[in-house]
């Protein structure tokens, strides 16, 4: 369960990692549109000055403006897909991520129960422990009874047979 705990903890920490660097790759992006939508705005202000300054030059910068426009929405085409990719990828690693949590809640539940029963059995393996010791000294008392009432008899029978012999040896004495 630790092992799997672990594995499945590595996994969430790999899987934030890579979100992590999805997200710094999403914000370079970004800043990447930023300046390019500067440069568009530099491009369009420039133009307005040139059309201002050389009206016999306005086709030329009309296709210049027509080339970069193209260029800005080209590359916004391109930044869109990218980010529709990584978005994708978020999704895909938050569904991944999601998966994760509801594995590790289960194995969290499955370790309770497991604890529970694991609990349960100990206080089992306790109650016929004390069990088992209580029918021991029970037994080791009524052994200890038993040794004392057969050293009183043997007392007893020592005596009878000393009683006995000198009885014997009183009658061989009077024959």
């Amino acid at each position: 369960g630790v092992f799997m705990y672990n594995h499945l903890q590595q996994k969430v920490r790999n899987a934030e990692a890579l979100a992590q660097k999805y997200k710094q790759q999403q914000e370079a992006l970004s800043a990447q549109l930023q300046v390019v939508y500067e440069h568009r705005s530099r491009l369009e202000r420039s133009l307005q000055k040139e059309r201002g300054e050389h009206k016999k030059t306005k086709e030329d910068f009309l296709v210049y403006k027509l080339e970069a426009q193209e260029a800005l929405n080209k590359e916004k085409q391109d930044s869109m897909n990218r980010y529709g990719a990584l978005s994708s990828q978020h999704k895909i690693l938050k569904n991944q991520h999601e998966d994760v949590k509801k594995q590790l809640l289960d194995l969290q539940l499955q370790h309770n129960s497991l604890k529970l029963e694991h609990r349960k059995t100990l206080e089992s393996h306790s109650q016929k422990y004390a069990q088992l010791q209580q029918e021991k000294d029970s037994e080791v008392t009524n052994l200890q009874d038993t040794v004392f009432k057969l050293r009183e008899e043997s007392k007893l029978l020592r005596k009878a047979h000393q009683e006995v012999h000198s009885q014997l040896l009183n009658a061989q004495v009077q024959q």
